[in-house]
């Protein structure tokens, strides 16, 4: 597959991705590792079901480091990023979380050998800015909102490190993600068994459950693996500043929040600093460093 249509594939999955939170909130009040087992198991089985019909069943024997990279990033980013939402309030928690993109960008220069130029990094400071002035813009939240932003800033690092790290794991077959999202359910499952309450699943639970399988706990993540290894990190990192966006505003049309100037100053900044770093060029025919 061409660079090209390895950063399209990306693309796709940050579409998919703007509807991760306001599926999230359809969920609640699950718990978040509940919410985590539920969506990574449909998302899996459906997976495998495709893994399976093309005959490709062995792409699921792969090594330890290979399962902790998988595991560890779907599994870890996805409880931290609902416990976010769950913790504090859904809009600010979500934009926050969208720092990945920049992280993307920032760590792509150390980890991959990609240059980034004073164009890209004075996108980044401009989403740097949006996330700042959500913290610090005059808001005032509850106490336990501040655990759900720093559950937030966790996700967005841990996503950030598992997307730029995949690059070192080419050798995995997309395939396999389908047995990383599997055994993320089984541990996400276990967790919710010992730590949280038990839950009542109504008809709307479920089917925000499905629609996460299907979509942003599903798709989403065959399509990023294929733009992570093969397509350009620092141009998806910087076209990610969009998915928060169409998210902001799918969340406030549920009516889970409000667009407050600072919120919406922030979304402007973060957006437009993805934008700007977008500009810079330097595509997807860019190879990382040997």
């Amino acid at each position: 597959m061409s660079p090209n249509r390895a950063t399209l594939a990306g693309c796709v999955a940050l579409a998919l991705w703007a509807f991760l939170a306001p599926l999230a909130r359809l969920a609640q009040p699950l718990p978040p590792l509940l919410i985590t087992a539920l969506g990574f198991a449909a998302g899996g089985l459906l997976g495998l079901a495709v893994v399976v019909a093309r005959g490709r069943l062995g792409a699921l024997r792969q090594d330890a480091l290979a399962w902790a990279h998988g595991v560890g990033g779907l599994a870890g980013f996805h409880a931290l990023y609902f416990a976010a939402l769950a913790l504090a309030p859904p809009v600010e928690a979500n934009l926050l979380n969208y720092t990945w993109p920049l992280l993307i960008v920032l760590l792509s220069a150390p980890l991959r050998g990609l240059t980034l130029g004073p164009q890209r990094l004075a996108g980044v400071m401009l989403g740097a800015a949006g996330a700042a002035l959500l913290l610090g813009g005059g808001a005032r939240f509850p106490a336990e909102a501040m655990a759900g932003f720093a559950c937030a800033l966790a996700a967005a690092l841990t996503w950030a490190l598992y997307s730029v790290l995949s690059a070192r794991f080419t050798r995995v077959p997309t395939e396999a993600v389908a047995g990383f999202c599997l055994v993320s359910a089984l541990l996400a499952g276990l967790g919710h068994w010992a730590l949280e309450p038990a839950a009542t699943l109504t008809a709307r639970h479920w089917l925000a459950v499905a629609l996460l399988g299907a979509g942003p706990m599903g798709a989403a993540f065959f399509f990023w693996d294929i733009g992570m290894k093969r397509g350009d990190p620092r141009l998806l990192g910087t076209l990610g500043y969009a998915t928060p966006v169409v998210s902001t505003l799918l969340l406030v049309a549920m009516g889970e929040g409000r667009l407050s100037w600072q919120v919406l100053a922030a979304t402007a900044l973060v957006a437009g600093g993805g934008l700007l770093a977008a500009l810079a060029g330097g595509g997807a025919s860019a190879e990382p460093s040997k």
